[in-house]
């Protein structure tokens, strides 16, 4: 939602859960959020996002955390302001995984309540005394630790005596939902309006190489100047007579490797998710 936009369409999110855990039982603290793609306003009419902006999110996300540390004396204002200055601040949201159906949205909940660990994936090497986990989408990989360490892994992630990791909020709340009771009525009934969905232009290559490589093409090497585009020159016979002006050779150190990946391949893999594996 842009800025000085006031209409209540922000997504409210019914549930949040707290997984301090990563694959290998290491710690890898994130959270995980079942959302509607949308939000109810005063009328009780749904608007429908057609679309979240991830950068917006992770942008959003990071000043309220890094404000949060702040206020709890657990980071200075300098390392966060230090923190916010940072190209690549390590913070990153992912909201791709969208269920269409009842079935999808029950297997992403089963996926964000899944447990610490999996029974499956652990054995015990009783000739070298270790334990192993397997961990990865199949399974393939696997972590070697002394029973020690397992135990030391398994222990830092008990939540403390009345931590809450598992909340709710917005229609899906236990206040919403008690008001509701008291009151004696029914289940809301929205109406559901879908919001256009605009044009988002696609990132220019000056910017994917500054995100990338970290570097500004558009940048004069000589002058330092900020130099612009005049025109795109796609006749070969005109780049070859500028090459030829300017004495300039390009010559690879060895031939580009064959591309292997057929575009179907990668929209399959776009559309795959572990979510729903």
């Amino acid at each position: 939602m842009d800025e000085g936009d006031t209409s209540p369409r922000c997504p409210s999110p019914p549930g949040r859960l707290h997984h301090p855990q990563g694959d290998r039982i290491n710690l890898h603290p994130h959270l995980h959020f079942l959302v509607t793609e949308g939000g109810v306003d005063e009328a009780g009419v749904f608007h429908k996002v057609p679309r979240f902006n991830d950068s917006r999110l992770v942008e959003i996300f990071t000043r309220e955390l890094l404000a949060d540390l702040v206020r709890k004396q657990l980071l200075s204002p300098e390392w966060a302001e230090r923190l916010l200055s940072w190209r690549h601040t390590g913070f990153n949201v992912h909201s791709r995984v969208q269920a269409k159906t009842k079935t999808e949205a029950e297997r992403v909940g089963k996926y964000m309540i899944r447990p610490l660990l999996s029974l499956e994936r652990l054995s015990l090497d009783e000739k070298r005394a270790q334990v192993c986990y397997r961990y990865g989408s199949e399974a393939r990989e696997m972590e070697r630790m002394d029973y020690l360490e397992f135990i030391a892994r398994v222990t830092s992630h008990i939540p403390d005596k009345g931590q809450v990791t598992v909340r709710y909020y917005g229609l899906y709340a236990n206040a919403h939902r008690g008001k509701m009771k008291k009151a004696s009525l029914g289940p809301l009934a929205l109406r559901m309006v879908k919001d256009e969905l605009r044009p988002v232009p696609s990132k220019g290559w000056a910017e994917m190489i500054r995100k990338v490589y970290e570097v500004d093409p558009m940048v004069c090497l000589r002058c330092g100047g900020q130099m612009k585009v005049i025109a795109f020159l796609t006749d070969y016979a005109v780049v070859d007579r500028i090459i030829d002006h300017l004495k300039l050779t390009f010559v690879a150190d060895k031939p580009p490797p064959p591309h292997l990946a057929h575009q179907e391949v990668l929209m399959a893999a776009e559309i795959g998710s572990e979510y729903f594996s």
